[in-house]
């Protein structure tokens, strides 16, 4: 490998490693102050990956982790802060549980209409903030915090039985889908199952490395998240793009609630999985919005979700885990300015030798030249 790529490496090793570092000091130093063990816990927490049925739990909840944090990390790439994830995930996992309630078709048809249906309508929510962008200048921070909001009261009202909604008991429900559109897992006996919408999430990230390196509209979508002017003055639309990483963005969080609704709950209740989206703008800035770091950092906040109930069992707090992952978030922020202050000073170090080795070069050769002439 040579030098340069294994600076480049170091640098994108450095910065989650530091902020995984300074996240564990930070949480044992609370612990510590609340009079607690500040290493037991986390023993604790890292036994718990032995047992194979939480190692089903946390690839599981990986899954939708992952989906969410790619539709996160397209918008980055644009220097767009889709903070509106959430409800794009939550209304497509419900118009997709509607569809498949209210439709039986043949499994080969009603599979790909449930994932269109979902992907559309994250991507439609996603595209009202996009429109408001390039026509009309507003943040798509602001914009998609209100269609957030706005989604919650959307889905109350789909629930309503007079409505879309099913009333179960206490629960409301978008009733059960039909057996055509659910997907069958991977079955690991007393472990559990993991779900089949798994290797969807491995497909969106290999789609999501191919679409951003391999292709003219990834390579325009990098040039103009970098420099606006510059992808301007090479010919690329800033507006065109603007809306299509938004849409793009919002067709995966529409995908995220997918797997644990096609392959566990078969339904939208008030037990489904909320907050999500959010969890994903902490797993992309971690992973970098690089497919393989936000797998492991989707890894990373699965098994701190799955592993910190024990912690119940043996007289700690399990929010130490929400802690852990707050902690994280804030020092990633600060670890990569870090790391980049960093790097940026190796290079200018190393250009100035180069300059200065250039230079003693350059001398050294007018010397032998006057020489000869002499």
């Amino acid at each position: 490998m040579k030098k340069f790529d294994k600076e480049r490496v170091l640098l994108a090793v450095a910065g989650p490693a530091m902020a995984l570092a300074v996240a564990f000091v930070i949480s044992a130093v609370v612990l510590l102050a609340s009079g607690k063990n500040p290493v037991e816990p986390f023993q604790i927490m890292f036994e718990q990956l032995g047992y194979s049925d939480k190692q089903v739990l946390i690839i599981n909840q990986a899954s939708l982790y992952y989906i969410a944090a790619l539709a996160v990390a397209i918008g980055f790439r644009m220097n767009l802060f889709n903070i509106g994830v959430d409800g794009q995930y939550q209304l497509g996992a419900m118009l997709a549980a509607i569809v498949g309630a209210h439709m039986n078709l043949p499994a080969v048809i009603q599979v790909p209409l449930l994932l269109l249906a979902a992907a559309a309508t994250g991507s439609l929510w996603a595209g009202i903030a996009g429109v408001l962008k390039v026509t009309r200048g507003v943040s798509e921070v602001v914009s998609t915090i209100m269609l957030n909001a706005i989604a919650v009261s959307v889905i109350s009202y789909l629930w309503l039985p007079n409505v879309l909604g099913v009333k179960q008991g206490n629960n409301n429900t978008t009733g059960e889908m039909h057996e055509s559109g659910w997907i069958p897992g991977f079955d690991l006996g007393d472990a559990g199952e993991i779900y089949g919408l798994v290797v969807l999430a491995a497909l969106l990230g290999i789609g999501y490395w191919v679409l951003l390196n391999r292709t003219r509209f990834g390579f325009d979508l990098r040039a103009s998240g970098a420099s606006e002017s510059a992808a301007t003055a090479s010919g690329v639309n800033p507006k065109r793009m603007v809306l299509s990483a938004m849409l793009l963005s919002g067709a995966i969080a529409g995908l995220a609630g997918l797997p644990i609704l096609m392959g566990s709950t078969h339904t939208y209740n008030l037990n489904f999985p909320t907050g999500i989206g959010f969890l994903g703008i902490g797993i992309a800035l971690l992973g970098r919005n690089s497919p393989v770091g936000i797998l492991f950092a989707s890894l990373l906040w699965a098994w701190l979700d799955k592993a910190s109930p024990e912690l119940d069992f043996y007289d700690y707090d399990k929010e130490i885990a929400v802690i852990m992952q707050g902690i994280i978030v804030l020092a990633v922020v600060v670890s990569y300015e870090v790391v980049r202050e960093w790097g940026l000073r190796r290079q200018q170090r190393r250009v100035g030798a180069e300059l200065a080795a250039g230079h003693v070069l350059g001398a050294t050769d007018n010397n032998v030249k006057k020489e000869v002439a002499g």
